[in-house]
C-alpha cells in the first residue's frame, strides 16, 4: 500500500473510489459491503474495506473476509483444463465425446417437453465450446426455453443438492442442446463439464486438482469449495436485493450449506475464497501465467485464452442468446474462461484491447488489463449482479486516476 504515485496512480483520485462506494452502496444500504484491491506491476497500489461482512450479526468486514465467488470460479477452472492442455492430454479441438462417450448421440431441440424432438447438430461439440460457452448446454436459471425448465426440474445446478459431477454429466446425456454448437453463445454449466474434465483427466477429484494445480504454488490459502472450521469466523453473510433496493437476507453466514463440503464440486460457481487469493491469481495472468517462481501456464497459452474465440471474430451482443450478463457487451468477446475487450471505443469505458474478466453472481468481479499491468478484485455480496452498474462504474474511477499510462 501507499504505493500510489510510484506506480502512476493519483491518490487524491483513488479516494474518490473510497467515497463513491460508500457514499452510493454502502452507507446507502444498497450493499452490505465493499471489499476493492487495485495492484499495478503486482503490487497493491489500493485497498478499499466498507460495511460489514455480517450485518445480522454486526462483525465489520475484514481484509480476509471469506466471500462465495460464484462464477469468478470459471476462470480458475478454465486455467486447470488448459494446464491440462499444455501437457497434451486434451486438445481444443477435440470432440467432447471422445472424453465423454456417453454424450456422443446429443441432439439439437426442436420441440416437446421431454420426451423431446431433436435434430442432429450441425457439427460435433469441441472441447473450446465448453470454454467459451458455444456448447449448446444452457443454465435453467435464464427461464427461456424448455431446455432450461428441464435443467431447472433436475436441479442440475444444486451444488448443495442430492447429485454429485459424475451425476450432472450423466444427466445432461439425456437432455438436449439449445442450438448446434458454435451457432451461438449462452452462458451455461459448460464450465462445470471442464471441471469435469479435469477431474477425469487428472485423475482426482475437482477439489483436489485445483488444490495441487493452482491455490497451493500460487498460495492462494483460504480458496476451496466449502467454508473450513478456521474460517467461520471470517465468512460473509450474502443478501438479496429486495423491493426497493432493502437487503434481503439470502444465506446466513452461521447457518449457510457453504460450511460443510458440497456433493457437486461445481467448476462453474463452487469456490469461495478472499480477495487476497483472487488477487494473486489475477496477478498470475497478468504476469504470463507465473507467481513468485510458481509457473501455472505458458505465456503463449495466456494469450490464446485472453483472445476472442468467438466465431466470425463477433461480440456478444451479436451471439448471444443468453438473458444473464455480466455487463455490456459491446466490443467484447470471450476467450476461454473469460470475457475479453476486442474494441475499447464500443464498451463506452475507459479499458485497454486485451483486457479480459469476469464477475459472480453475488456482484464479485475482476479485471486483468495486461496493457497497463493492472488488476482489480471487487468484492462482496448481493444477489443478483445485474442489480446495480457498480462494474463499470468501478472501472471509470480506476483508470480516471491512473495518470501515467503504458499504453
Amino acid at each position: 500500500m501507499g504505493k500510489a504515485k510510484e506506480h502512476g496512480f493519483s491518490k487524491e483520485r483513488l479516494a474518490r473510489i473510497d467515497r463513491f462506494l460508500d457514499e452510493k452502496y454502502v452507507a446507502a444500504g444498497r450493499l452490505p459491503c465493499a471489499q476493492f484491491l487495485l495492484a499495478r506491476n503486482g503490487e497493491v497500489v489500493h485497498q478499499t474495506i466498507l460495511g460489514e461482512q455480517d450485518p445480522e450479526r454486526g462483525v465489520k468486514l475484514a481484509e480476509d473476509t471469506v466471500y462465495r465467488i460464484y462464477s469468478m470460479t470459471k476462470p480458475v477452472t478454465s486455467v486447470a483444463l488448459m494446464q491440462l492442455v499444455e501437457e497434451g492430454a486434451v486438445a481444443l479441438d477435440d470432440p467432447v465425446a471422445r472424453h465423454i462417450p456417453e454424450w456422443k448421440d446429443l441432439g439439437v431441440f426442436s420441440a416437446g417437453t421431454g420426451p423431446y424432438l431433436t435434430t442432429p447438430p450441425s457439427r460435433p461439440m469441441q472441447v473450446v465450446d465448453l470454454l467459451r460457452h458455444t456448447s449448446g448446454l444452457t443454465y435453467g436459471f435464464q427461464n427461456r426455453t424448455n431446455v432450461d425448465a428441464a435443467y431447472r426440474k433436475l436441479k442440475l445446478e444444486a451444488m448443495h443438492g442430492e447429485h454429485d459431477l459424475e451425476a450432472m454429466i450423466d444427466m445432461l446425456a439425456k437432455l438436449p442442446l439449445e442450438f448446434s454448437p458454435g451457432e451461438a453463445w449462452n452462458y451455461s454449466v459448460a464450465t462445470d463439464v471442464c471441471g469435469y474434465l479435469v477431474q477425469k483427466l487428472s485423475g482426482k477429484p475437482l477439489d483436489r486438482a485445483l488444490q495441487e494445480r493452482i491455490f497451493d504454488p500460487l498460495k492462494m490459502v483460504d480458496t476451496g469449495f466449502h467454508v473450513r472450521d478456521d474460517q467461520r469466523s471470517r465468512f460473509a453473510a450474502c443478501y438479496d436485493a429486495g423491493p426497493g433496493g432493502k437487503l434481503k437476507l439470502q444465506d446466513d453466514a452461521q447457518k449457510s450449506p457453504y460450511l460443510a463440503p458440497p456433493r457437486l464440486l461445481s467448476g462453474g460457481g463452487g469456490l469461495v475464497g478472499t480477495a487476497a487469493d483472487y488477487m494473486r491469481f489475477a496477478t498470475m495472468l497478468v504476469n504470463g501465467g507465473e507467481l513468485d517462481g510458481a509457473r501455472i501456464l505458458a505465456p503463449k497459452t495466456i494469450e490464446l485464452m485472453a483472445s476472442n474465440h468467438l466465431p466470425g471474430g463477433k461480440d456478444l451482443t451479436e451471439l448471444s442468446r443468453s438473458l444473464f450478463s455480466e455487463s455490456t457487451n459491446a466490443g467484447v468477446g470471450f476467450g476461454l474462461g473469460f470475457a475479453t475487450v476486442f474494441d475499447p471505443p464500443q464498451t463506452l469505458i475507459p479499458c485497454s484491447y486485451g483486457e479480459f474478466y469476469w464477475g459472480g453472481a453475488a456482484s464479485t468481479a475482476f479485471w486483468v488489463d495486461p496493457v497497463e499491468q493492472v488488476t482489480a478484485v471487487f468484492m462482496t455480496q448481493l444477489l443478483p449482479s445485474s442489480t446495480y452498474p457498480i462494474r463499470r462504474e468501478l472501472r471509470t474511477l480506476t483508470y480516471s486516476a491512473l495518470m501515467e499510462t503504458y499504453g
